[in-house]
């Protein structure tokens, strides 16, 4: 850790001619009597994007993005501001401006201490691990892949992404924390066509680490066989029915759906308020016996994992959900102090610029004990759905739409023909205990996940065992 924050005050105070030691006369300004808590979050990004077209290299991008957010709290009330100079003067006119805001407290600042938390990936600069000619070349292999895989596909849209963060945070409750964030991913989608019809199929993956690692095993070219796979299989799908049926969901991305219907609502803002589903019921049964759903933000090398939040307080993970009991909510600090709680290391922010909220890392529901083979069996008709597109869901009931990418028919036990147009309708709280069977595969995403809450988008991770469904509504294009 003493290694992260030196290079983070290399990078980001130095250049301004600052170092940790004048973070005190800033608190010295932000703190005092009318003020409960403050804190410092320093960050610079660096990002690339490269996009292939038409077998054409359509967009490069490269950006770089630096500043630091102070902010000042009083009780409920948050005073914010924030400069894309880190240098002391801009520094101090954000401390006065956040404190104006959020005066009516008390409290004092205690001496900075540096955190101890572990690190879950490498500090590395990922736009920097691969040459750019391979990273053009690695574009067109995939592209030229896709398209030799079957006649069929006519277009292919490779992507390629990268970014680090590098986080520097001080705290008036002591932290003071640093983290160089590596990112990568790999997206590809693949068009294709028969008799005057085309569907479409997606896949990628990424974590945090270097282009290399993304590639190698050959994971590039099982992307594009994914995305080819799927494209097919809904060229061949006949309309979805509609109604009320059993619905299986198969392992892995399909944990967006719990992600979007029931993670949102068992953060520690919505709770609070109580415009949760889940408000004040902590330690009551909410889900069928056998679920149980955490949050870890300590995963290696993971998407939505974090060595520290961006409050400076080390990741956890966090049970949720015991065999169908409530036991926690994700907390940061402002809503942890709020609710006379722990913070829980979920508070998160997009960058500098905007405040932390308590936001989910790597949500998933545990593995249970039934063979997926045996749960489709146990099925006389219904819907199986592995992939999933986008969805909605209204925290306060905890009602959701979601649309499957691709889905099949289950008919007398037997996985048959698939289905497009498919829409599951319900409410997460309702779907939770009509869990009947739970899947041995429990199986996370590979890596795509980004989730979005009052305007902020941060990366994330999911995932989840085959699960069987009871009761759900499926919206159908079936006549």
């Amino acid at each position: 850790m003493d290694s992260l924050i030196a290079q983070a005050e290399n990078r980001l105070l130095a250049p301004g001619g600052l170092a940790t030691g004048d973070l005190d006369r800033v608190f010295s300004q932000l703190m005092g009597p009318s003020i409960d808590a403050a804190d410092l979050y320093f960050q610079h990004s660096r990002s690339e994007s490269w996009l292939l077209e038409e077998g054409i290299v359509k967009d490069g991008s490269h950006s770089i993005e630096q500043g630091v957010g102070v902010r000042a709290i009083s009780g409920e009330k948050t005073g914010f501001a924030y400069s894309d100079e880190i240098v002391l003067p801009q520094l101090l006119d954000a401390s006065r401006a956040a404190r104006a805001i959020a005066q009516g407290g008390h409290g004092a600042g205690k001496p900075l201490a540096l955190n101890g938390a572990r690190q879950l990936y490498p500090a590395i600069d990922p736009v920097e691990s691969l040459p750019n000619p391979d990273k053009i070349a690695l574009l067109r292999e995939v592209d030229a892949y896709a398209r030799s895989r079957d006649p069929r596909v006519q277009q292919v849209i490779v992507s390629l992404a990268a970014t680090m963060d590098t986080v520097l945070i001080a705290a008036s409750d002591g932290t003071l924390a640093a983290d160089v964030r590596p990112l990568v991913r790999l997206s590809v989608q693949v068009i294709a066509e028969a008799n005057g019809r085309r569907e479409q199929g997606h896949a990628g993956g990424g974590g945090r680490y270097g282009y290399r690692e993304l590639i190698e095993n050959g994971r590039a070219m099982a992307f594009a066989d994914e995305a080819v796979r799927q494209a097919l299989v809904n060229l061949e799908a006949v309309d979805a029915p509609a109604g009320q049926m059993t619905v299986v969901l198969g392992p892995g991305w399909p944990g967006v759906l719990l992600h979007e219907a029931i993670g949102h609502g068992l953060e520690g803002d919505f709770n609070r308020k109580g415009s949760s589903a889940f408000a004040g019921r902590m330690g009551q049964r909410v889900a069928a016996p056998g679920v149980t759903v955490v949050d870890d933000g300590t995963l290696q090398g993971r998407r939505g994992s974090l060595s520290v939040d961006d409050e400076g307080t080390p990741t956890e993970c966090t049970t949720l959900i015991e065999d169908g009991i409530l036991t926690g909510y994700m907390q940061d600090k402002l809503n942890a102090r709020l609710m006379g709680m722990a913070p829980t290391g979920n508070g998160r922010r997009e960058s500098f610029a905007q405040l932390p909220m308590p936001r989910m890392t790597n949500t998933y529901m545990l593995g249970g004990t039934a063979d997926p083979e045996e749960i489709i069996r146990s099925v006389k008709k219904g819907l199986y759905a592995p992939n999933f597109g986008g969805g909605q869901v209204d925290i306060t009931n905890g009602k959701f739409t979601f649309s499957a990418s691709e889905a099949y028919l289950i008919e007398d036990g037997r996985i048959t023909r698939p289905v497009k147009g498919a829409t599951l309708i319900g409410s997460g709280p309702e779907v939770l205990n009509r869990v009947s069977m739970i899947g041995n595969d429990m199986k996370l995403d590979d890596g795509v996940g980004v989730c979005g809450k009052d305007g902020q988008s941060v990366p994330v991770g999911v995932g989840q065992p085959t699960l069987k469904i009871d009761l759900m509504t499926v919206g159908g294009t079936a006549s």
